[in-house]
């Protein structure tokens, strides 16, 4: 229904210019045969229409309570007719019909990248039924299923590339224009596109809950928004629609003469303030998309450009969000075979270190094999064979319980978490694990602070020693540690108090600080994941370096929607300074207002560049 309503609305739009120059053609063309009386009649039935229309959205929108500039084109075309002056009604009507289009085509250029990710919905897939292929809905496709992925396919939801590796075009999500190379066994996400050999997906999200799902609920939420400049335009209309009325009054009080008061009221219609903001917003929103930064609505984007602290949950947004092999002490057998045999009895258990033994052994080609006898106690350790060795892996003091004799292990490092592997009653080694920091995250963090970023705050759930490891890495200004949910909420307030406050995370927890702060950021739109959904800026890809470009463009955006205001309305108050004085008829002043509002529209759209 909304878009049958927008379609109406802009074929409304076009009839109605096409009326106005309509009008506008045939009267010219009377009074150059010498028909005055035809011409102006000409005139006078092509500004009506657009008077008829424009008086009902006047009267819709003080319903709403919205008081605007339009009101000032409703007084010059009428005044026009009244003062027997049809020619500039005329323009005026032509103008402003012809400003609602390019104002419609403006915002519909700088939409355009929104749009398009909009566009990229998959609605079907080929799913493996056994041996065989069917064409389903995405709607029927469930965790597991198995997905045949052809090229040039959208992926329809997000999966396991199994088998063959995959090739990805993520421009769609990042801005990326070079395909990624993606392994068996590595992630695909819906709305990236197929541009190598086909491949297969095994679905690990229903349709409903997939990245591509979500950015395009948040799409929808980012267009229905206005931002706090938009409303703070709205504002000053009423004191420029008084300054419009009172330099009319006084050119008239002064000379009684209506042409001047015509020409006052022509070079205000319409006015650059209710123009070029909202395009500059709808540009910036636009270009921070391009490059793989979902932004709400217009109000986020203000918000974003004069964020002066930052606040950043350690893991999943400065770290990789998981434990990788930082290093293998070997005691009594080799590092590769310690490792295969310990990923070989973690298959059986679905701990988090169990699961990163698993994965790096697979990626160093190890051979697993099927554990048996396998007893595991919860958050303690686990036990059984493998290849006919007795194994048990865990914390020192569970492993050392089953050693014939002690053996010494040399200190952890710090911030790594370590495991101890047994190998038939004797102590193998240790394993240690480290939740890797960001390769981009101190040149992201350097480009914060470049773009205006005073304070930059690490707040973490995590151990105090891993957390002042990170922070001093990372050359941060403050480190906060062991925080719960609400403790995390409690800084992003208290930080607010100083200013503007960007809070950075990707969990669970973290979505109370990220609604709590001035801008939320999310890493990744996975689907209904509540950080994406309370979040004001969703990265759409686990990378921070989108993020300080973003910020960049918000800036750009404002600083550009401010000079359009700035130099729209100096150039329409002196516009009807010099109608007032004389020097501008209405037709002229007509279009001179025209001519300022195609300047500050074409300006705005350089927050697209």
């Amino acid at each position: 229904m909304t878009g049958l309503r927008t379609s109406l609305k802009a074929h409304g739009q076009k009839l109605l210019v096409l009326i106005a120059l309509t009008g506008l053609a045939s009267g010219g063309y009377f009074f150059w045969k010498g028909e005055e009386d035809t011409a102006n009649l000409a005139f006078t039935l092509a500004t009506l229409p657009v008077l008829a229309a424009l008086l009902a959205e006047i009267v819709s929108s003080l319903l709403k309570g919205d008081v605007g500039l339009d009101i000032v084109a409703a007084l010059s075309m009428g005044a026009g007719l009244v003062f027997g002056e049809p020619l500039a009604a005329n323009v005026v009507a032509l103008m402003y019909a012809g400003g609602q289009g390019l104002e419609a085509f403006a915002a519909g250029r700088a939409r355009r990248e929104m749009t398009a990710l909009m566009g990229r919905v998959a609605r079907t897939a080929l799913r493996f039924d056994g041996d065989d292929l069917h064409e389903v809905a995405i709607e029927a496709i469930g965790i597991g299923d198995r997905l045949l992925i052809r090229h040039g396919e959208v992926l329809p939801v997000d999966g396991i590339v199994e088998r063959d590796e995959a090739r990805l075009d993520l421009s769609a999500l990042t801005g990326e224009s070079v395909p990624v190379a993606v392994a068996p066994g590595g992630e695909g996400l819906s709305g990236s596109a197929c541009v190598g050999p086909t491949f297969v997906l095994r679905a690990t999200r229903p349709a409903a809950e997939s990245t591509y799902a979500g950015i395009v609920r948040l799409v929808a939420a980012a267009e229905a928004s206005r931002a706090p400049m938009v409303r703070l335009a709205d504002r000053y209309a009423l004191w420029f629609l008084a300054l419009t009325l009172l330099i009319a009054g006084i050119a008239y009080g002064l000379t009684g003469d209506t042409r001047r008061v015509l020409a006052v009221l022509v070079v205000a219609t319409p006015c650059p303030l209710i123009l070029a903001v909202p395009v500059a917003w709808i540009a910036g929103m636009s270009r921070a998309a391009r490059m793989g930064v979902l932004v709400k609505g217009g109000a986020v984007l203000e918000a974003l450009s004069r964020i002066r602290t930052v606040i950043l949950d350690k893991t999943g947004t400065l770290t990789h969000g998981q434990a990788d092999i930082d290093l293998i002490h070997a005691l009594d057998g080799e590092e590769r075979e310690i490792l295969r045999l310990a990923a070989s009895l973690d298959q059986a258990s679905g701990h988090v270190v169990a699961e990163a033994l698993v994965r790096a052994a697979t990626a160093r080609g190890l051979p697993l094999t099927l554990p048996e006898a396998v007893r595991e106690e919860p958050g303690t350790g686990i036990e059984g064979m493998v290849d006919g060795r007795r194994v048990r892996i865990g914390g020192l003091s569970y492993v050392q319980q089953a050693c014939k004799e002690d053996a010494a292990l040399p200190p952890a490092r710090p911030g790594s978490l370590r495991v101890a592997v047994a190998i038939d009653g004797r102590l193998a080694g240790a394993i240690e694990l480290r939740d890797r920091v960001r390769a981009d995250a101190q040149a992201v963090l350097n480009d914060l602070r470049a773009a205006g970023v005073e304070e930059i705050v690490l707040a973490s759930g995590d151990r105090s020693d891993v957390v002042e490891e990170v922070g001093a890495l990372l050359q941060l200004d403050r480190m906060l540690a062991e925080l719960t949910p609400e403790a995390k909420v409690e800084a992003v307030r208290a930080a607010t108090a100083l200013g503007p406050v960007m809070m950075v995370g990707d969990g669970i927890n973290d979505a109370p600080a990220l609604a709590a702060a001035h801008v939320g950021v999310a890493m990744g739109a996975r689907g209904a994941a509540s950080s994406s959904e309370a979040a004001g800026v969703v990265l759409l890809v686990d990378r921070l370096e989108p993020l300080a470009r973003a910020m960049a463009v918000a800036r750009r955006s404002r600083r550009i929607a401010l000079q359009s205001v700035i130099a729209g309305l100096g150039l329409s108050i002196a516009g009807m300074i010099a109608a007032a004085c004389g020097y501008l008829a209405p037709v002229e002043g007509a279009l001179l207002q025209e001519a300022i509002d195609i300047a500050v529209i074409l300006n705005a759209l350089r927050a697209l560049r």
